[in-house]
C-alpha cells in the first residue's frame, strides 16, 4: 500500500548519511550538549563500541549528536515501532479483529443438527467475556442443543507458536503461543495452554452450557467451510487501542499477533514472514532508511533482529510528520516518570513528563527511542553479551534527561 510522504518527511530521509558525515557542533551550547550526551553513553559496563545513538532537531532535521548511527544492532522491543507504523497505516486505527461462530449443518427448531465452529481471526484480546457474548448470541438464535461438536478453527494463521530466532525459553515465558484463536492469552486454570485453539473450543463449550445451550459432542479442532451459517460474532477493540497497549506494556504477544495479522489481511498468509514483508513494504513506501535493518519477528525477541539508530529516528520522524499516525503514536509511547514501561524511570529529572519513548530490554540489548517534547527525536541502542540492564538503562536515561534539560 503506497502512502503519500509529506515533503518535510522526505527532507529527513537522508538522516543516516548526514549523521555519518556530521561535523563537530559549532556553538558553545552545542558543544556542551554534545559532550553531555557522549558522557552519558560512557557509563560503567556499557560497551561504547557496541552502542549507537542519533539525535535530530525535529524542526530543522539538524543532527545534534551521532554515534554509530548506521551500525546494525539488536533493537530489543524498539522493533515494535515498525509494527506500530505498519499496523496503523496498512490496517488503520479503527480496524477491528473479529471472532465468529459458524454452524455446519442445519437449524431444526431449538436444535442445531451438526457442529459449531469457533473461528479466530487473530484477536490478541479475545477473552472469556467474549466467548460468553458469543454463546448468548447462539442462544438468542433459538438454539438450545447442538448435536455435534464445537470445533476450534485457527487456520487464519499458520501453526507456528513462536517466531524465528527465539531462544527456547522465550516460548510461554515471554509470549503465549501464537494462534489465530486464543482466549485470555492462553490461560486456563492458571496455566498457559500449549494448544490454545483446542482450549478455546473447550472454553466455548462451557460458555454455551452456561448460556443454556447443550453440546452433545466434545470439543475438537476443525475448519470452517464456505457454506457455514453465521451465528454470532464479536470484535476486538480498535487497533489504536491494541497498539497503545502493545507499546505502553511492551507486549511481545500482541506484536507477534499483529505481525501475522498484517500478513493474513494484506497478503492472505498468516505467517510472521508475510507480515514482515508488509512491515518492510510500508517502511520503504514512506522512505524510511532500511540499510542495516533486518526483521525476523515483530517483538524484538529474535536474536536475528537488527535495527540502526538512523532507521529508528527516520521512522519516528515519519510518524511524527504524518497527521494520520502521530496522535496514535503519541498515545502509545510511554511518558517518562508517568506511564507504561517508563513509569518508574527518569523521575526527578528534566525528562519526567517530557520524554515519550519506546523502551526495549532483552538479555543482550536495551534501547530507548522517542521524542523530547516537540524539540528532539532520538534513538539509543546498547548491546552486550550480556548487557547490563542497570547501567545501560542508566545511560539511556541520562542521555534523554540531558536532551530534556537543553530544551
Amino acid at each position: 500500500m503506497k502512502r503519500h510522504v509529506p515533503s518535510r518527511v522526505a527532507a529527513a530521509l537522508g538522516v543516516a548519511a548526514a549523521a555519518l558525515a556530521v561535523a563537530a557542533p559549532g556553538g558553545a551550547a552545542d558543544r556542551s550538549l554534545h559532550a553531555r550526551l557522549a558522557a552519558a553513553l560512557h557509563g560503567p559496563f556499557v560497551d561504547f563500541a557496541d552502542s549507537g545513538a542519533l539525535v535530530l532537531d525535529l524542526a530543522s532535521g539538524r543532527v545534534v549528536y551521532a554515534h554509530n548511527a548506521a551500525l546494525p544492532l539488536r533493537p530489543a522491543s524498539n522493533e515494535k515501532l515498525a509494527v506500530t507504523y505498519a499496523a496503523l497505516t496498512a490496517l488503520g486505527p479503527a480496524f477491528r479483529i473479529e471472532t465468529d461462530v459458524l454452524g455446519q449443518g442445519a437449524h431444526d427448531g431449538p436444535t442445531w443438527d451438526g457442529d459449531l465452529v469457533l473461528k479466530g481471526y487473530g484477536d490478541p484480546t479475545l477473552s472469556s467475556a467474549g466467548l460468553a457474548a458469543l454463546a448468548r448470541q447462539v442462544r438468542e438464535d433459538g438454539i438450545s442443543r447442538v448435536t455435534g461438536r464445537v470445533l476450534g478453527d485457527e487456520t487464519w494463521f499458520d501453526a507456528r507458536r513462536t517466531a524465528p530466532g527465539w531462544k527456547a525459553e522465550f516460548y510461554v515465558n515471554e509470549s503465549p503461543p501464537l494462534s489465530a484463536l486464543i482466549v485470555d492469552r492462553g490461560l486456563v486454570g492458571g496455566y498457559t495452554s500449549r494448544d490454545p485453539a483446542l482450549s478455546a473450543a473447550q472454553l466455548f463449550t462451557k460458555a454455551l452450557a452456561r448460556a443454556g445451550v447443550r453440546v452433545d459432542g466434545g470439543a475438537s479442532l476443525g475448519a470452517a467451510g464456505a457454506e457455514d451459517v453465521a451465528l454470532g460474532s464479536v470484535d476486538s477493540p480498535p487497533l489504536a487501542a491494541i497498539v497503545r497497549f502493545m507499546d505502553q506494556r511492551s507486549d511481545n504477544f500482541t506484536a507477534e499477533m499483529l505481525t501475522k495479522e498484517l500478513g493474513a489481511v494484506q497478503l492472505g498468509q498468516g505467517t510472521t514472514a508475510a507480515g514482515l514483508r508488509v512491515v518492510i513494504g510500508q517502511l520503504a513506501a514512506a522512505g524510511v532508511r532500511l540499510a542495516g535493518v533486518h526483521m525476523a519477528d515483530g517483538s524484538g525477541l529474535s536474536l536475528l533482529d537488527r535495527q540502526t539508530p538512523a532507521a529508528l529516528v527516520s521512522l519516528l520522524r515519519v510518524m511524527w510528520s504524518d497527521p494520520t499516525v502521530e496522535p496514535y503514536l503519541h498515545a502509545s509511547l510511554p511518558l517518562a516518570g508517568r506511564t507504561g514501561t517508563l513509569h518508574d524511570r527518569m523521575r526527578g529529572t528534566a525528562a519526567a513528563g517530557v520524554v515519550r519513548a519506546k523502551t526495549g530490554t532483552t538479555d543482550n540489548a536495551t534501547s530507548l527511542s522517542g521524542f523530547v517534547g516537540g524539540r528532539y527525536v532520538f534513538s539509543v541502542i546498547v548491546n552486550g553479551d550480556p548487557v547490563s540492564w542497570t547501567w545501560s538503562r542508566e545511560a539511556e536515561d541520562r542521555f534523554a534527561a540531558a536532551l530534556a534539560a537543553s530544551k
